[in-house]
């Protein structure tokens, strides 16, 4: 996959496009992607897609800028498994923010040069949101330019959003954001050197700080796979401050079922499977101690039940009940 930022003049070819913030790339997004690489295979194009960084809203109005579900890195990756071509970033600033709508047509035309166009129902571009639908269909029709428009995707009866999405994973209910997302909501990495209290516990953790700006799950112990080397390995994750030890730090702790070793400084990504408890403080260090085996037990088990249907989770629900036994 190619990306390209600013200067477009690196490609090459002729693209079907489809443009937008794309944060969270939820099922909503994997229809537009889908629709785009369908048309370019039947024209013989390449299947391209346009975003921005930073989000819109950290430079309109940086107070009010919603938390990012996936961070410019992770959207990356992700792109790259869904299998496009070309991806074109167009740096977010006061400049682009004061293009006109045309004008903005203009630039994706002369660097991308797009045989099609496809954009969700509620496409909204240029400056002050001027340019819609209409006057993309007006622009593309003088260019014999296809537009395909892409009805809003429902799941559990509600519109697919990044709104709602984000309002799901800070509220812990990651099983209901997955199904809005396509995939477990996830927290990217480097493997940080903490206090080794875990370890000290018996239950040495990976520890991660998550992105500033990034939504994070809910306070709270969850089951979770953590992943590097695109392999996942099943985990039980801790997201808070750690209040029994007097923690002020917000980390994301995973202790790992079945492997040891060391991963400091080696980034991984914890995907958040299903929320067992909120995060408290206990009345001792052995109390906690006596959880965290709970804890630990608990998730084992889950992965007894639903190990096998998990996507890279290898063997069947025996075979975890066998492998992972409390």
């Amino acid at each position: 996959m190619l990306v390209v930022r600013d200067d477009f003049s690196a490609f090459e070819g002729f693209t079907v496009l489809t443009v937008g913030k794309f944060d969270g790339l939820h099922v909503g997004h994997q229809a537009l992607t889908e629709l785009v690489k369908a048309r370019a295979e039947a024209l013989g194009a390449k299947a391209g897609l346009v975003t921005f960084d930073p989000h819109p809203a950290a430079v309109l109005r940086p107070q009010q800028a919603p938390p990012l579900i996936t961070p410019l890195p992770d959207k990356l990756r992700l792109l790259e498994t869904w299998g496009l071509d070309v991806v074109a970033i167009l740096t977010f600033d006061r400049r682009v923010a004061r293009m006109r709508a045309v004008e903005f047509l203009r630039l994706l035309d002369r660097g991308l040069r797009p045989r099609e166009l496809v954009v969700g129902h509620d496409f909204r571009f240029g400056h002050r949101r001027e340019g819609d639908v209409e006057l993309l269909r007006a622009w593309a029709t003088e260019r014999d330019i296809a537009v395909h428009v892409v009805p809003p995707v429902v799941v559990d009866g509600k519109r697919v959003s990044g709104s709602h999405i984000r309002t799901l994973i800070a509220e812990g209910r990651v099983e209901e954001a997955a199904r809005f997302l396509g995939r477990p909501p996830s927290v990217s990495g480097h493997v940080i050197e903490g206090d080794r209290r875990g370890r000290q516990l018996g239950v040495p953790t990976a520890n991660i700080v998550p992105a500033r700006g990034q939504v994070v799950p809910a306070n709270g112990v969850y089951v979770t796979l953590v992943e590097w080397d695109g392999l996942p390995h099943p985990a039980v994750t801790n997201v808070g401050v750690r209040p029994t030890v007097d923690g002020s730090r917000l980390q994301i702790e995973s202790h790992l079922l079945a492997w040891e070793g060391n991963l400091y400084n080696t980034r991984i990504t914890v995907h958040f499977l299903h929320r067992l408890r909120e995060e408290r403080a206990f009345p001792s260090v052995a109390e906690l101690v006596r959880q965290i085996e709970r804890d630990v037990g608990a998730a084992r088990e889950w992965f007894a039940l639903h190990g096998s249907d998990l996507p890279g989770v290898i063997g069947t629900a025996e075979e975890q009940a066998r492998d992972y036994r409390p």
